[in-house]
């Protein structure tokens, strides 16, 4: 039988590292692909792209596998970056890194592989996966903590048809442990932080460069004007930081975002209560299920609506083809119109769509 080919999505870091690592041992010819989506250098004038094409280059060198490097930035201008700048321009708060898996990772990153006679293509993903009589079902990682299903909840059928997710069985913990043992560059890296293509820097600064930038007034849910918001695009639901209100007399608690109104350009804000911010159900459009739509119209499941946060029950209602009502059965906090409802059962992602409309929060009274 002939040795099958991986392609492994290198991205400079431990987790990507390890994948290509415990590949190569179970005896793939292993090859290591180096995605460059974004061209622009960072505050301090450093392109990290170059920083973590040398960790790439350093790692391969060490397993001793063949490696390259495409660029797909254009593809991502145009296919990624145009939707979040339209979402934030909206008032909404996008998830890039969700849209980067769907038309970036698994699109022309997966077309690329083919070309270097790929069998398969895998990823640093803590997730896992089975493939069963043409049937392809995104599974939860052995890591509840790191489980990152919730940034593939858009893939097809045919994207998911030729992946491994090596790390699906590992803790973070020992994935460093394993690159430790075997000497790897990227060990003790830091895990990137942030969106995608922004990484750490002042995201604010960041998107002044390509929005313009509209203040207004911060009102209070009485309608105490209380100060002057930036532009409503640098905030979102329940954010707590960065609205520079200060503290009131008396009072505990912090200032929170509750809601952006922007008909009138208003930022309303909450002191100390939080109820305000939870909310009963949503709308959910763009729904991609996993493997395939249930023939039920109404079912129960669990879901995520932010990746940091513990599965909620809820009650699924089918609206249209890819369009669903979510019934929370605890009310819930901070759900954000632009981000993504996921849906799971005990051991697997059912797939994910849009929150289009939040039901049961606060809003103004016209």
């Amino acid at each position: 039988m002939a040795q099958e080919t991986v392609v492994v999505g290198m991205s400079g870091g431990v987790d990507s590292s390890v994948a290509a690592l415990l590949l190569k041992e179970q005896g793939y010819r292993v090859v290591g692909l180096f995605m460059k989506n974004w061209d622009e250098a960072d505050e301090r004038g450093v392109c990290t792209a170059e920083e973590d094409f040398e960790d790439v280059r350093r790692v391969c060198g060490l397993l001793d596998i063949p490696y390259y490097t495409v660029s797909f930035a254009e593809e991502y201008m145009r296919r990624v970056f145009s939707y979040f700048l339209a979402e934030y321009r909206a008032g909404r708060t996008p998830n890039p890194d969700v849209l980067c898996n769907r038309e970036i990772k698994f699109g022309p990153f997966r077309e690329y592989s083919a070309s270097l006679g790929a069998d398969w293509i895998a990823t640093g993903h803590y997730c896992g996966i089975s493939h069963e009589k043409g049937v392809h079902r995104l599974l939860k990682a052995a890591d509840a903590g790191k489980d990152q299903t919730y940034f593939l909840n858009q893939l097809s059928q045919e994207q998911l048809s030729n992946v491994m997710f090596p790390l699906a069985r590992l803790t973070k913990g020992e994935v460093r442990a394993i690159a430790e043992r075997h000497g790897l560059a990227t060990a003790r890296k830091k895990d990137s932080t942030g969106i995608c293509f922004i990484g750490e820097r002042n995201f604010r600064k960041f998107l002044q460069e390509y929005l313009p930038a509209q203040p207004g007034r911060i009102r209070t849910l009485a309608g105490e004007d209380v100060g002057e918001h930036l532009g409503l695009m640098y905030y979102t639901i329940g954010q707590r930081r960065g609205l520079d209100l200060g503290g009131r007399a008396g009072e505990e608690g912090r200032w929170f975002v509750v809601y952006k109104d922007l008909a009138d350009n208003v930022l309303y804000v909450s002191h100390g209560d939080e109820q305000p911010l939870y909310s009963a159900s949503c709308t959910v459009e763009e729904m991609n299920f996993i493997p395939f739509p249930p023939q039920a119209q109404e079912f129960r499941a669990r879901a995520k609506f932010r990746y940091r946060q513990s599965e909620q029950g809820v009650l699924v209602r089918r609206t249209g083809e890819r369009a669903l009502e979510i019934v929370f059965d605890k009310p819930q906090r901070a759900v954000t119109e632009g981000q993504y409802a996921v849906l799971y059962d005990e051991r697997q992602c059912l797939g994910g769509g849009v929150i289009t409309k939040v039901f049961g929060g606060w809003t103004p009274q016209r």
